[in-house]
């Protein structure tokens, strides 16, 4: 049987959870380790972040890499398909500051550690 969706709600089954907004903003500017997501992103548990992260893979917007040494190293990056949420990303982010302005409410996201090209 085929369901009929509606392309906003197929957006938030994919794109919706907390922290996966997040993940995205990070990985625009390259390849992560899992280490490097926590870091950036410190109100995640490790055990959430691996379940979002997972999503995103099955989902195809990110691609998670295995290295064969000890200790493993896992790095995650986005995919070709994965790099066309960036317009996405980008006025989610440029909204999210001008809304901030509006309110006079400082911004938390720091900068310097991903920027949205």
């Amino acid at each position: 049987m085929v369901s009929d969706k509606c392309p906003i709600e197929v957006s938030i089954e994919v794109l919706g959870g907390k922290w996966k907004p997040f993940i995205l903003y990070y990985l625009l500017n390259g390849t992560k380790r899992f280490s490097e997501l926590q870091r950036y992103i410190p109100s995640v548990s490790p055990k959430v972040l691996t379940q979002q992260l997972r999503d995103l893979e099955e989902d195809g917007i990110i691609v998670r890499h295995v290295y064969p040494i000890v200790p493993p190293k896992v790095e995650y990056s986005l995919t070709t398909y994965g790099e066309s949420i960036r317009p996405v990303i980008d006025i989610l982010f440029n909204w999210g500051t001008s809304h901030l302005e509006l309110s006079r409410i400082e911004s938390t996201c720091n900068h310097k550690l991903a920027k949205v090209k």
